[in-house]
């Protein structure tokens, strides 16, 4: 089994019972479930009970860390079924608990009038290599586990049009931008491809907003956590050809970093937006030991 129908595995839901699903949990080197995981989840949960719609915004809060070892119960209220757009709210459930809860919205397909914000002019990613995302002189620094999950080739290429070192100290522009797809072919089903997009959306997002601090979201010193996510989708997509992340942090403050960004298809077409905050707290040498 490749990485890809692996990752697709994971959004076979089995049904308990109507409105009440089951998903199997990954671990993808934290020791914890990934925010995207909890995320791609619950929108397909709230994707099976809807027939002949596409979600176009989704709202999350990340309410507990997950254990990757036991699976997670998706909950879903339908909150509205209208003639144009369906609501469902949705809780993610470990240890009778609820560690994520997400409130979605569905549309019909409608024309309407049409604008967007031009996409950034940065290399092609044909102009661009693959590279490991970490220094080959820094992996030793990072646990077992950790080390096992930034070197082995996932389902998904990314190609930075900057390189990123997370280890470098020097303070950067807020800013990152990333081509990124699957490595293999997906059905022409839309709802596939945005479920995946809302999993891999959770990378590099928030962490951009370390970038101007000189810090290293893998620093043992920063307490670093997803606390919220949103997403609103513009257009359909595939998520199997080439997508840009054009990412920016606005701001941080008050022990949050916040982020944005802009999905962009090889067309130039902008098809979803994201936003996230994310817990960032130092801690001095002695709490993070």
């Amino acid at each position: 089994m490749n990485e890809l129908t692996l990752l697709l595995s994971y959004f076979e839901l089995e049904k308990l019972e109507e409105n009440l699903f089951r998903g199997d949990s990954m671990d993808i080197g934290t020791g914890r479930i990934f925010g995207g995981q909890a995320l791609g989840q619950a929108l397909t949960a709230a994707y099976r009970t809807t027939e002949n719609q596409h979600v176009h915004s989704l709202h999350a809060y990340f309410l507990r860390e997950g254990d990757c070892d036991r699976p997670v119960i998706y909950q879903v209220e339908r909150a509205r079924d209208g003639r144009s757009f369906s609501n469902r709210r949705v809780s993610a459930i470990q240890n009778g608990k609820p560690i994520l809860i997400l409130a979605c919205s569905f549309q019909k397909d409608e024309q309407g009038l049409n604008h967007q914000k031009t996409m950034p002019d940065v290399p092609k990613p044909d102009q661009l290599f693959e590279k490991p995302l970490i220094p080959g002189d820094k992996i030793n620094s990072l646990s077992p586990r950790m080390r096992r999950t930034l070197t082995t080739q996932g389902p998904f290429e990314f190609r930075f049009v900057d390189d990123v070192d997370p280890f470098d100290e020097n303070p950067k522009e807020p800013i990152k931008r990333i081509w990124f797809k699957t490595r293999g072919s997906l059905s022409d089903a839309q709802s596939i491809h945005r479920q995946l997009l809302t999993f891999v959306s959770d990378f590099h997002l928030v962490s951009t907003a370390t970038l101007p601090h000189g810090i290293s979201y893998l620093d043992p010193k920063l307490q670093f956590a997803s606390l919220d996510h949103a997403m609103w989708f513009h257009r359909d997509f595939r998520i199997d050809d080439w997508l840009l992340y054009d990412l920016d942090s606005p701001s941080s403050s008050e022990s949050r970093g916040f982020a944005t960004g802009h999905v962009y298809d090889i067309q130039g077409r902008l098809v979803a937006s994201t936003a996230q905050q994310g817990l960032m707290r130092l801690w001095d040498d002695k709490k993070s030991s």
